[in-house]
């Protein structure tokens, strides 16, 4: 990997790339893009592969053996890439499920030194802050001057965001994700309707205490990232392949929302997985991921939001350029 004062990339004329992985509850990702003046200017690389560290976490309290060697796994390609691509810097960003687990750190430490990551654990505000970063970059003044919501709903936690005229205004980072209350309440398949009552008060009253009344009303737009929401846009418009030039920008209606979540939970597991535009790792937490988007959407009375892949990868990956991470 490219030292930050090598003369290689010194020599070369275009901006330096910059390599963000995301170590998630659920999937690791990568980002691989060149930035200058604040810019992502050009992507060269964008994966991601559905990992599943925080399974087990909720219960344990300690990551697993078998979560951790996935994640390794898929860290030797991603280093790969990142070394072919010549990276100038490259972090990984650690979130709910390290955070967590009382071996989280001692698992970021081995990531370091494995796999030459700069690595970050990421407390639920600098997630939240970084997501919204990363939702609102590339969009114009006239948006980021809207009262806008910004939701990132992940594996073990999800984020809300605020924003007023650009400026943060209140962010919360609630123990509400897709494996997370997955594990805590569905063990039928396909689910049975008062398992997805259950989580669904679960997750309402999570919500309810994390979010001030006074906070919930007038978002003019709500901006959703992650897994769950580029899903549903995928599903809406049968994308196979995925297309995120198709899911960017989309924006699901209350009506679909609940037409697509009541179609793929009278589905089992193994017919999900052969849905067009959902990818077959995602089939398990779908719907409970569906579940806690409508009750963020009831919380805060949103009659649709606005899909996005612009997420915490974006905002990591901005931040390391002003060497901020």
């Amino acid at each position: 990997m490219v030292g930050v004062g090598d003369a290689s990339a010194a020599d070369d004329a275009r901006p330096a790339a910059i390599a963000i992985v995301d170590i998630g509850t659920n999937s690791t990702r990568l980002m691989v893009a060149r930035v200058q003046d604040g810019v992502i200017v050009e992507e060269l690389e964008r994966l991601t592969t559905v990992t599943r560290l925080g399974e087990g976490v909720d219960r344990s309290g300690a990551l697993s053996p078998g979560a951790m060697q996935r994640v390794h796994d898929t860290l030797e390609d991603y280093c790969a890439r990142i070394e072919a691509l010549g990276a100038v810097q490259a972090h990984a960003v650690l979130t709910s499920a390290v955070r967590d687990a009382r071996n989280g750190n001692e698992f970021a430490g081995t990531v370091a030194a494995r796999h030459r990551l700069r690595t970050h654990v990421l407390d639920g505000e600098r997630e939240a802050l970084l997501t919204y970063a990363g939702a609102t970059s590339g969009r114009a003044p006239t948006t980021l001057g809207r009262k806008l919501l910004v939701i990132d709903i992940g594996g073990g936690s999800t984020e809300l965001v605020i924003g007023d005229h650009g400026a943060v205004r209140f962010h919360v980072s609630t123990n509400a994700g897709v494996v997370r209350q997955s594990e805590r309440h569905i063990d039928a398949d396909p689910p049975r309707p008062d398992e997805l009552s259950a989580l669904a008060a679960d997750v309402r009253s999570i919500l309810r205490a994390a979010v001030p009344e006074s906070d919930r009303g007038g978002v003019e737009l709500a901006i959703a990232v992650a897994g769950t929401p580029t899903s549903l846009a995928a599903i809406a418009q049968r994308l196979d392949p995925y297309d995120p030039r198709r899911t960017h920008g989309y924006t699901i209606t209350v009506r679909e929302r609940d037409a697509i979540r009541a179609r793929l939970a009278r589905m089992t597991l193994e017919q999900r997985r052969s849905v067009p535009g959902l990818a077959p790792a995602r089939a398990a937490v779908i719907v409970p991921g569906i579940v806690i988007l409508t009750e963020v959407m009831e919380l805060f009375s949103l009659p649709s939001v606005e899909v996005s892949e612009h997420d915490i990868l974006h905002g990591a990956l901005l931040a390391a350029y002003r060497r901020e991470l």
